[in-house]
């Protein structure tokens, strides 16, 4: 089933929680809200769910406007933060609550051993919520949303209440059974490297409003805003003046940045944020060299983040070796991002 919100508000008295809210989410996809606190992507959620309903705008189902329909009406499964077992049923009684309301063309029982089948807890059905993980009682939770075979998943930060290594794993798990039933699935997370790992599209929302929609790749590797740059990933802003046609043997332009100009691939004039990932900064590049200044290193296992200071900035890189005192960086023309300001 496809989704359309269009210009989606939602008002609390004085307080405007979400601005105009217009998205469009494809059939069978994996498809993220991700931002920080308090940016309305749980309201964006729950508008579609049902539970809020638009001061203004509409939601869509497959064309149908649903704006005006109860929760229960529109046939969706919503798992929560903090897994909302019923705490007096076993797992088997939890999944199978929701097929009280519609039942299954078979047995339940059968339909409950393929639930929990599905999120791997096969056997577990005669236990009880306070005898299992975190972990678990999740995939419990996911199993019990799936239960009425609902036309859309919603998912609303369901792992943060887990430490990173289960995180991990359960997003995949999360993942796995959301190809493996080509449910749309729209999944809310503040955790930036989820919504990458996770998501076939994903909208990044600020201040109520969608600042960019894309696949992952593409929006982290090419932002339209310096939040976007700045909130998805770590990266290296500097704010500078862009002049064109004098990138020299590069081609493209050159930004300004205090006294230091910088070769920048594409056609760029006047004010602008020239943007540099922590990666794209190395000490063996051949282009746009500088000495800087190391303030701190931060050992990652796989790599270095090391902090520098460059003419009162400070910078980030990830790099293999961790060094000391002043180094050369530089990065390809192609890797720095120039937003217009």
């Amino acid at each position: 089933m496809s989704l359309e919100l269009g210009g989606v508000e939602k008002t609390y008295g004085d307080a405007v929680a979400l601005r105009g809210i217009d998205l469009d989410v494809r059939e069978g996809e994996f498809f993220t809200l991700v931002g920080p606190s308090g940016c309305g992507k749980t309201t964006t959620l729950r508008c579609v769910a049902g539970l809020e309903e638009p001061t203004a705008g509409t939601v869509r189902f497959d064309g149908r406007d649903v704006t005006g329909l109860a929760p229960e009406e529109r046939n969706v499964g919503v798992v929560f933060q903090h897994y909302a077992l019923f705490p007096t049923m076993t797992v088997r009684e939890n999944v199978a609550y929701g097929l009280q309301f519609d039942p299954p063309a078979g047995s339940v029982a059968a339909r409950v051993d393929e639930l929990l089948d599905l999120v791997d807890l096969p056997g577990m059905g005669e236990r009880m919520p306070d005898e299992l993980s975190g972990g678990q009682r999740q995939r419990v939770a996911l199993a019990r949303a799936l239960a009425p075979e609902p036309d859309v998943l919603l998912l609303d930060e369901p792992l943060s209440a887990l430490d990173a290594r289960l995180r991990e794993r359960l997003r995949l798990e999360v993942k796995r059974v959301q190809r493996e039933l080509d449910i749309t699935t729209i999944y809310v997370t503040h955790d930036q490297a989820e919504a990458l790992a996770v998501s076939d599209r994903l909208a990044v929302m600020h201040d109520g409003r969608v600042a960019q929609v894309g696949e992952p790749e593409a929006v982290y590797d090419g932002p339209e805003t310096r939040f976007v740059a700045e909130f998805l990933g770590e990266n290296n802003c500097l704010e500078g003046r862009a002049s064109r046609g004098v990138g020299g043997e590069t081609g493209g332009s050159v930004v300004a940045v205090g006294d230091r100009e910088f070769a920048v691939a594409g056609d760029h004039e006047g004010p602008v944020t020239l943007c540099v990932r922590p990666e794209s900064l190395d000490v063996t590049a051949s282009h746009n060299r500088f000495d800087a200044a190391v303030t701190d290193v931060e050992f990652l296992g796989d790599a270095y983040r090391v902090h520098f200071e460059w003419n009162g900035r400070p910078l980030l890189a990830r790099l293999d070796e961790p060094p000391t005192g002043t180094v050369t960086l530089g990065f390809d023309p192609g890797d720095a991002t120039v937003l217009e300001r």
